[in-house]
Parts: structure tokens; C-alpha cells; sequence
């Protein structure tokens, strides 16, 4: 089995008036299993917390404030397990909580042991499901939404594919008054693709079409088909993994290697930043296969050591990439600007966005 995708399951596909929808719970719950039994590993990605807590507390209006929705989604993740845990053993197998928060992608050991985490739960069998620890999560190092964990979770386990399961069909487009959901994009039709991208949020999740598209440009850029579908669709999941018209599809370009898959998803969580002249822009965004030199240097922004992330701007202060730093912050300060100096990050290890 080592066929792998990741499947993000919205609010609004398992919940209905703010209350748990179990019919298609356990319908999609189904799917997983079929595609367990055709030897894919899967892991979901799944929202619906919130919903569960609002339920088990008899909260009838939407969380208003954060500390609400921390109290919501500590009562609701304990029901939504129960739910998934009872829906999968009804079917032969077993489920397993997995809880995140962003720190945990940029700490490298404990990244490399949650990726070990999800490895030694497919050899055994067990179906990852994975969320946000909303209750010890902080809002400024937090996830956007489930969305990007899901992503960052096909970067981690290089996953041949992460399906964002919405309540729409799709990417759709609009001619005059018609409406059509655009079935695939690639890099050539991405920018014409991107006109019609909504930044509109339903009322309980808080993803949007905006943020699953700017995701799923990113996972195709790295080599990782993305697909955008409505998970009220009858064997939406079987159907996509049978290759029929599904959905919007981005077609997976050139894999990444593992660190620049990672790097890809460094925003946010970088122990420092350099700043880099015009001509050190230039190159850098020419992609033309160079390492960042010292030179194009011309300040260093907060503490790392070697190792570290670091984010990478221009003279604006926009981010332009991300790397890991091959010396220390002290070092990078006195190279900066000269000439000869030894790479502070070398292209292996450079995502430039």
C-alpha cells in the first residue's frame, strides 16, 4: 500500500443547521474504507468539531469569540473521534486521532516524527485522522484553516494527491450567465483560471475558495495532484480515484524533492529572515538552478543557527522563498555583501515561491 492521498472534509459537508450530519459521515466513511480495500492509504483531514461541541452543549448560535470555539472544539473532538471510531469499526477497521499545530512543521524533529507517526499507522492498518489541537493553539501560528493542514500533510507523506472536499463542485467559471465548473487546470491555464476564484467564506468553516485554490497551485507546483469537489456527491471519493470527471483537477507538475516540499510551507514558521539586493532577486526568481550567496545579501533579520528555516525578501521586504540556512545568523551578518563567501543557502535546499 503505498499509494497515499490525503482527504480534507469540510464543516459544511458533514454538518447541516450547525449539527452533525451521520448520513454523510458515514457514507464518506464508506468511501475511505473502499479505497483502504483497493490499497490506498488515506488520511482525513477532517473539520466538524465545532459542530459536534455546539451539539453536545445545545448551542444554537454560531462561536463567537476564540475562547468559545477552544471550549466548542475540546467537547466536539471527543465526540466527532467517537463518531468516525464507531463508523470505521462497524466496517473492520480501525481509526486514530492525530493532533497538530502548525509548531509541529517547524520543529525538525518533531516533524519527522509525526511523518513516522502516520508511516507506523498504515503499516498497521489504521486509518490517520488528523485536525488542528484548536484547544492549545495559538491564532498567529495557527493554520488559515483545515485546508492547509491537509496540504502540509500531502507535502509531508509526498501523497499523490489532496482532495479538498466543499460544498461547491468545483472551480467554477461564468459565460454571460451560465455557470460551469472548469474541470482542469494546469500551468498554462492557471492565471485564466484564477479570474474566477471567489474570496467568499461560509458562515462555520473558515476556509474559502480562495485559499483551497491558492493550496491546491502550490501542491500541483510540487508534484501533487490537487482536486476541488463537492463531498456531498455521491462516491465522490471512489469516483475521483477511478479517474472520472470530477470536480476541479490541477495537474501535477515535476515532484520536489522532500526538503522543498516542506520549504513550500515555511511561512510563518521561519526562525529568521535575509534580505537580498535587485540583482540577487533577479536570479532567484529566474529559478535557473542558483544557490543564494552572500553577496545579494543585505541584512539579516533574527537569531537561527545552521539548519534553521529562514524566509528569504526583497528589498521591499516581500517574501520572495524560503531555505535552510547553511551557517548561523552571527556569520550570515558578517558575510553579507561580500564576495567569495561560501553559500548561505544552497539551491537543494531553496523553495523560491
Amino acid at each position: 500500500m503505498d499509494k497515499r492521498i490525503v482527504v480534507k472534509i469540510g464543516s459544511n459537508v458533514i454538518s447541516r443547521n450547525g449539527r452533525l450530519d451521520e448520513s454523510v459521515l458515514a457514507h464518506l466513511v464508506d468511501q475511505v474504507v473502499a479505497l483502504r480495500t483497493a490499497g490506498v492509504n488515506v488520511v482525513v483531514v477532517t473539520s466538524g468539531a465545532v459542530a459536534v461541541g455546539r451539539e453536545i452543549l445545545g448551542k444554537d448560535h454560531p462561536s463567537r469569540t476564540t475562547e468559545e470555539r477552544q471550549v466548542l472544539s475540546a467537547v466536539g473532538q471527543a465526540g466527532l473521534m467517537a463518531r468516525y471510531r464507531d463508523l470505521f469499526s462497524a466496517r473492520g477497521l480501525h481509526c486514530a486521532q492525530v493532533l497538530v499545530t502548525k509548531s509541529d512543521f517547524r520543529d525538525r524533529d518533531h516533524y519527522a516524527n509525526m511523518k513516522t507517526c502516520f508511516e507506523n499507522l498504515f503499516s498497521e492498518g489504521i486509518v490517520p485522522i488528523a485536525n488542528e489541537n484548536d484547544t492549545v493553539a495559538i491564532k498567529e501560528l495557527g493554520f488559515s484553516d483545515n485546508d492547509e493542514l491537509a496540504a502540509l500533510i500531502g507535502a509531508q507523506l509526498n501523497a499523490e494527491m489532496v482532495v479538498f472536499l466543499s460544498t461547491v463542485d468545483g472551480v467554477l467559471s461564468k459565460n454571460g450567465g451560465e455557470e460551469r465548473v472548469l474541470r482542469k487546470v494546469d500551468a498554462e491555464s492557471l492565471k485564466d483560471a484564477m479570474r474566477h476564484v471567489t474570496k467568499e467564506r461560509s458562515v462555520s468553516g473558515t476556509g474559502g475558495m480562495e485559499n483551497k485554490f491558492k493550496l491546491a497551485k502550490k501542491l500541483m507546483e510540487q508534484g501533487i495532484v490537487a482536486i476541488i469537489a463537492n463531498g456531498a456527491r455521491t462516491n465522490v471519493l471512489t469516483d475521483i480515484l477511478d479517474g472520472k470527471d470530477v470536480g476541479t483537477r490541477f495537474v501535477a507538475e515535476k515532484k520536489l524533492s522532500a526538503v522543498k516540499r516542506r520549504l513550500a510551507y515555511a511561512e510563518g514558521l521561519a526562525k529568521g529572515a535575509v534580505y537580498v539586493d535587485r540583482g540577487a532577486e533577479e536570479m532567484l526568481l529566474s529559478k535557473s538552478f542558483k544557490s543564494l550567496l552572500p553577496v545579494g545579501v543585505t541584512k539579516v533579520e533574527g537569531m537561527f543557527e545552521k539548519g534553521d528555516t529562514i524566509e528569504i525578501r526583497n528589498a521591499a521586504g516581500k517574501r520572495i522563498g524560503s531555505g535552510v540556512a547553511q551557517y548561523d545568523s552571527r556569520k550570515a551578518s558578517e558575510e553579507a555583501g561580500k564576495k567569495g563567501g561560501k553559500a548561505l543557502v544552497h539551491y537543494d535546499y531553496l523553495f523560491i515561491e
